[in-house]
């Protein structure tokens, strides 16, 4: 049989006509050939789309090739009728079949598909001829596919192509004489294919192939969950899966572990991971090498292709190094592990002696075991003879819950010819961010200023800064040598208190320049600490004149100017580094306001699945990903896995709460400093991140979901993968958690002195700033980039998306009220009789016994409550596209969230983008005075400003207070509620006079200019 097989990679397609009536078309390709016949994906709404999708045909008979032709039909397809327009073909004779070496893209001219139609524009294809036996010939995609399925395609370039698709439809193959198939729906969000996409780079991109292995069976995908259920829910493809993986502890079915017979230890939220640890602790009596008689020793361990390698000492024959390399037992390629000494050499390291071991015959530790014992080995030369110089070396198979594992370097995690610097950016670490601090400096004033000019008014402020913090209080003008300000500024400090603050009293000589009167140095380990509002008494300093080298210790004069100051550190306060809508911290700075935990939140990150290329090595896509998770103070981050896109972590973390109402954050980065990292500057670049609320996890449940890692890009929102995540949160006293929904949610400082909302972005964004700075100088380093977005520090600059986003939740709020509006109208108009009579017995019921009525909506809530127990959410919230307007934003509108601050555009785009803004501020505008108009009418009433009016709403309260005091208060609410829910019949189309008169009443509109 013949491997003879035609490969057709169609890439794209340009200036297609509109076919929808709406000025654009959905189109997708068919493909005949030798009566094969294959269907790309429909991309909605694109008059140049991008497929970059690749068939095989297979050639029945080699001699008749020349004879074939090949057909790509271009159709645009209705989705309201289920047909297909044509928009053009190509036709391809055998002269077009080159080899795949040879084998280009061109652009065909599409031709008329048939006499009636017609046709522009321009379809890509790459076209040539393989025999490889290794490529399998596609198949047509099976007809009973749902519309929830997954397309089966390579999964970094499926994962790569999101962004350029607005919401692709998959029209199932069919062969040349079958009938036509279904379609089926991927929803895979936006845009627009004219940008290119950031990241991968264009050399990680791998087109769509499709094959046989689509029809072979696979395991039961995990079930998704988020479907469209209502309007918030999403595509399947981004929504949560539950899994049920196999851990520590046991099989999870349900949130429910099904212990297994072996006794599970203290990481029983991941999956054992069996890895090989080689501790190499020192050496002695080495051999000498060089003709001085020295030696530059160091270890290089090998196991297959991995091998690690430490730092080496310069002439020492007695070195000492005591590190731990891994290997995961996933890896191992070799049944011998060789530990080689070597000599650092200019032109060529020299081997002094090894020390082999078989791995048959290495043990096995368990914890809680004690650490394995470091024995001494003779060095051995190539054939195994004994030689000068001893190793102590500890080799041994573990687990992760090895202690020696945080530590260890992944010999088999990268390829590093020198693991003495890079090392450390690729280890597990636990951060902890630092306790921040309120300084509250209250700036009363200042006495016996010293001016340059004395016949000049001065104008005098007071400039405070700590670090690069830097705050002014309003200048005021001194007609003699005091000024007073009375200002409270505030800052944000960081223990250990090593800042000082300055404080510098200045003169507005001119403009743009000050002239300095006088500064004082306090250091912040010297001011006073307060947990309460209790007043701090408050000092004088004396001014001392700047010096050229603004010491910290000037000269003291004998008479001096001098400033009143009150300054305290307010550690009843919480310094908010995040967003208090999922903040994960909520106690105060003050230790001894803490109260005890109520909890234990456990988190096993496993693993991640089809992550996006973000790099390029080798000419190929890949990624050296690490997670980073964040819960109040404590920071860690796992191990990063270099050259996978599916890695496996299975790391286990533990964090105490002692609020429900907080947020876990896990994201997912790619190292920057691995690999070629030229493009990014050794930036850690985002690949998606996800957060879990606390006080939406049942207690003592284990929750195994894989998480869609969702990213928006200028070109659109983009799924960049899945993470795997196990989570646990078990309450020690569930009475406190209980007790905790009563207390506020902030300290009681926040209330009894609350800070502006100006004051407390300004400070946000000071305190994002310092746990950055402190944090990237830590070993690996968090980089500002990963502290940034995992604390959204730019979640406060202007979004339409968000906007758009915003006033749709709000609107989903009121939607209650609407629809008990809407059934009280249909009541009303006695669109159904039967309940129009029973409303009316109830609300007589009730106005005839008005002790019923608080009962009766009290225990209608609860029966409420109790009936949507049974649809209760079963599973954690994740990111939602369609809640954040991600599946429906345009592209201009994210390029514009994008913008940088000042903006970096172009003039035009500006004024285009500002005209747009003013056109929404005008509607809010007039959204805005008509509430107000509705205000002024009311105030309008008894103020005679329509003395007519006014005085007809006397004589109506004058008839209304003798109604009331004579007839039965609960006779007039029933006659009001029947009046009101009168038959059709008594009802006229015109407002109602209480309407008319309101509406008659005069605001204050004809006053504004």
């Amino acid at each position: 049989m013949s491997n003879l097989k035609l490969g057709v990679e169609v890439v794209r397609a340009h200036n297609l006509l509109p076919k929808d009536g709406q000025g654009s078309s959905s189109p997708f390709v068919e493909l005949l050939f030798d009566g094969q016949k294959f269907h790309t994906t429909v991309k909605e709404k694109d008059l140049d789309p991008f497929w970059n999708e690749t068939f095989y045909f297979n050639v029945t008979n080699p001699d008749n090739l020349h004879n074939l032709i090949l057909e790509a039909h271009v159709y645009n397809i209705n989705k309201t009728t289920n047909s297909k327009a044509s928009l053009g073909k190509v036709r391809l004779t055998s002269q077009s079949f080159v080899p795949h070496a040879d084998a280009v893209v061109f652009n065909y001219p599409l031709e008329k598909g048939n006499l009636l139609t017609r046709a522009r524009g321009e379809l890509g294809l790459k076209v040539f001829k393989t025999s490889d036996p290794s490529i399998r010939a596609s198949v047509p995609l099976p007809e009973t596919t749902s519309s929830s399925s997954r397309s089966s395609v390579h999964p970094s370039s499926h994962a790569s192509h999101l962004p350029s698709q607005k919401g692709e439809e998959v029209v199932s193959g069919t062969s040349a004489k079958g009938k036509r198939g279904s379609i089926r729906t991927f929803f895979h969000l936006p845009n627009s294919s004219s940008q290119p996409q950031q990241p991968p780079p264009t050399g990680s991109q791998q087109p769509n192939v499709h094959g046989v292995n689509e029809m072979r069976s696979h395991p039961q995908e995990p079930q998704a969950f988020g479907m469209f259920a209502n309007s918030s829910s999403h595509p399947a493809d981004f929504a949560l899966k539950e899994t049920s993986p196999f851990l520590g502890g046991g099989q999870v079915i349900g949130g429910r572990v099904r212990r297994s017979e072996k006794p599970s230890g203290i990481y029983d939220l991941v999956e054992p991971m069996q890895f090989l640890f080689v501790r190499v602790v020192r050496a002695h009596d080495l051999p000498s090498k060089d003709v001085t008689g020295g030696l530059d020793p160091y270890i290089e361990v090998k196991l297959g292709n991995y091998k690690g390698v430490t730092k080496h000492f310069e002439k020492t024959q007695s070195p000492e190094w005591n590190t731990v390399f891994t290997f995961s037992k996933d890896r191992i390629q070799s049944s011998v592990l060789e530990v080689a000494v070597k000599d650092k050499d200019t032109l060529k390291d020299e081997v002094v002696g090894t020390v082999r071991f078989d791995l048959r015959e290495i043990p096995t530790r368990v914890p809680p075991d004690s650490p394995l014992a470091p024995e001494w080995y003779r060095l051995e030369d190539k054939k195994g003879g004994k030689k000068k110089g001893e190793l102590m070396l500890a080799v041994w198979m573990g687990t992760q819950a090895d202690e020696a594992f945080s530590e260890a370097w992944h010999a088999d995690a990268a390829s590093l010819v020198d693991s003495s610097v890079s090392s450390t950016h690729i280890r597990s670490k636990v951060y902890h961010s630092p306790r921040l601090w309120y300084v509250r400096c209250n700036v009363i004033e200042a006495q016996d200023l010293v001016m340059g000019e004395k016949n000049r008014i001065a104008n005098v402020h007071v400039k405070a800064q700590i670090g690069n913090q830097i705050l002014k209080t309003r200048p005021v003008q001194s007609h003699s040598m005091n000024a007073l300000w009375n200002e409270d500024l505030m800052f944000v400090a960081a223990e250990p208190f090593d800042d000082h603050l300055i404080l510098s009293v200045e003169d507005r000589v001119g403009p743009s320049k000050d002239e300095v009167l006088g500064k004082v140095y306090i250091p912040l380990t010297a001011v006073e600490r307060r947990a309460d509002d209790r007043m701090v008494h408050s000092r004088w300093f004396n001014l001392q004149k700047s010096s050229s080298a603004d010491s910290e210790e000037p000269k003291k004069d004998r008479f001096s100017s001098r400033i009143h100051l009150r300054v305290c550190l307010d550690g009843g306060y919480h310094v908010l580094d995040e967003s208090t809508h999922y903040s994960s911290d909520l106690r105060p700075s003050a230790k001894l306001l803490w109260k005890q935990p109520i909890g234990l939140l456990e988190l096993g990150i496993l693993s991640a699945d089809a992550i996006t290329p973000m790099k390029t090595t080798n000419g190929r896509g890949t990624s050296d990903t690490f997670c980073v998770a964040k819960y109040g103070q404590k920071w860690v981050r796992t191990r990063t896995i270099t050259d996978s896109l599916n890695p496996k972590y299975n790391e286990q973390y533990t964090w105490e709460v002692s609020d429900p109402a907080t947020v876990l954050t896990v994201g997912v980065f790619d190292n920057g400093h691995i690999g070629e990292n030229g493009s990014n500057g050794q930036r850690d670049l985002k690949i998606g991140k996800v957060r879990i609320r606390v006080s939406t996890l049942e207690t003592g449940r284990v929750y195994t979901h894989s998480y869609p890692l969702l990213v928006l890009h200028p070109s659109g929102v983009k799924k960049m993968g899945e993470l795997h995540l196990a989570i646990r949160f078990t309450c020690s006293s569930m009475s406190d958690m209980m007790a905790l929904y009563s207390k506020p949610l902030l300290p009681k400082m926040h209330y009894k002195m609350p800070l502006t909302m100006v004051q407390l972005d300004m400070l946000r964004h000071q305190a994002v700033n310092i746990v950055a700075a402190r944090l990237s100088r830590a070993e690996p380093p968090l980089r500002r980039e990963v502290v940034e977005y995992m604390n959204d520090s730019d979640s406060h600059l202007w979004s339409m998306r968000r906007s758009k986003a915003n006033f749709f939740r709000l609107m989903s709020v009121f939607n209650g009220l609407l629809a008990v509006g809407k059934w009280f109208k249909e009541v009303s108009l006695w669109k159904n009789p039967i309940t129009t009579g029973l409303v009316h017995v109830l609300f007589i019921m009730l106005i005839c016994f008005p002790e019923l009525i608080l009962p009766t909506l009290f225990l209608y809530m609860f029966l409420i409550g109790l009936w949507n127990y049974r649809f209760r959410p079963k599973y954690p919230p994740h990111m939602n596209i369609r809640l954040s307007c991600a599946d429906t934003v345009h592209t201009d509108e994210l390029d514009e969230e994008f913008d940088t601050f000042p903006t970096s555009r172009n003039p035009d785009l500006v004024r285009m983008r500002y005209d747009r803004l003013r056109t929404i501020a005008g509607r809010i505008q007039t959204v805005v005075g008509d509430i107000a108009s509705q205000g002024e009418r009311i105030q309008a009433l008894l103020s005679w400003r329509d003395p007519r009016a006014t005085v007809l709403f006397m004589v109506f309260c004058v008839v209304a207070a003798t109604v009331l005091y004579t007839v039965p208060f609960q006779l007039l609410v029933i006659m009001t509620g029947l009046y009101f829910m009168r038959h059709p019949r008594f009802r006229h189309k015109l407002p109602p006079a209480p309407l008319n008169f309101f509406r008659r009443l005069p605001a204050r509109t004809d006053s504004m200019l």
